[in-house]
């Protein structure tokens, strides 16, 4: 969708509607004949984002890795990956979208928050699939909202000190913690 590329590249507000129809080569009618504005456009494209979540983000490197946890951390290779392929520009598109404009638009915030969740629930879907070798006092939607708080601080940390150790340093930090969960149920 041309509309986020351009809302997750430059920001929002800095995309003009006369920029999203020239680039999509559409005409003005064809948009308002689906979109009242720009902003029922970013709600829209924010929705649609959840639909690519798995496919595009999770799917990869759940296929990748049997085992739970490490398709946790698989994820993040991927974000480092990802770091890495643009040069320390990558920067989470819905992360960047909440700091822009979730404060100003309630539907938006409310998609955001959405996309996150997805996110979380999938990290989540890992560590039940794991819950046997997690401790019984661990409560693993908060660790899933743990891992992904980490992971969007570890990629504003690289961008912003142009340094992929920032991000290397966060995740081997949370997979010292996972080992430190991991060992305290004894093995059968």
């Amino acid at each position: 969708m041309t509309a986020m590329e351009l809302f997750t590249t430059q920001g929002y507000e800095a995309t003009s509607v006369a920029e999203i129809l020239k680039r999509a080569s559409v005409n003005s009618g064809s948009l308002y004949y689906f979109f009242d504005n720009k902003h029922d456009l970013l709600v829209a494209g924010l929705e649609f984002f959840k639909t690519l979540l798995y496919p595009i983000v999770m799917q990869p490197a759940f296929s990748r890795e049997a085992d739970p946890i490490e398709r946790i951390f698989a994820v993040l290779a991927d974000y480092r990956h990802r770091l890495l392929m643009t040069d320390l520009d990558y920067e989470c598109p819905v992360g960047k979208l909440a700091l822009e404009v979730a404060r100003h638009s309630p539907a938006a915030r409310e998609k955001i928050a959405e996309n996150f969740a997805a996110w979380r629930d999938h990290m989540r879907d890992c560590l039940d699939q794991a819950a046997d070798r997690l401790p019984a006092s661990v409560d693993r939607n908060s660790l899933a909202i743990f891992v992904l708080t980490t992971m969007e601080g570890a990629v504003m940390q690289a961008r912003t000190h142009r340094d992929i150790s920032f991000y290397d340093s966060s995740i081997a930090n949370l997979r010292v913690y996972f080992g430190y969960l991991l060992s305290e149920v004894p093995s059968t």
